[in-house]
């Protein structure tokens, strides 16, 4: 992994066993399911998830960089003028924030450590 690359991507999905039926059939990815609702794909050339919810999908995609120290990347980020949405949090298998750009683009920054 590499700090400040794009490593992960994020989805939304009003019905995850469709959803995952739809890329297994489609693309032959494979799903870690993580509870009840969140889902890990693999074998789709960048690694990625869909996030169950039952609201509208108005922005479905979440891009998520990594990066080694977080509160670092955080600090940059709002040095440079982002505004953090959801400050860092842990799941399994790391810890993320989430902020938007000055356009309004909502990312997330992950860590393993």
């Amino acid at each position: 992994m590499t700090n400040n690359h794009i490593n992960y991507i994020e989805f939304k999905a009003q019905d995850l066993p469709a959803t995952k039926a739809f890329y297994t059939k489609a693309f032959a990815w494979n799903f870690t399911d993580y509870g009840a609702n969140y889902v890990a794909f693999s074998g789709s050339g960048l690694d990625g998830g869909f996030e169950g919810i039952e609201e509208e999908i108005i922005n479905g995609a979440l891009v998520v960089l990594y990066h080694e120290d977080l509160a670092l990347a955080k600090d940059n980020v709002v040095q440079a003028g982002g505004t953090i949405t959801k400050d860092i949090f842990s799941f399994p298998g790391g810890h993320r924030f989430q902020f938007l750009d000055p356009s309004g683009n909502e990312l997330a920054v992950w860590s393993d450590r």
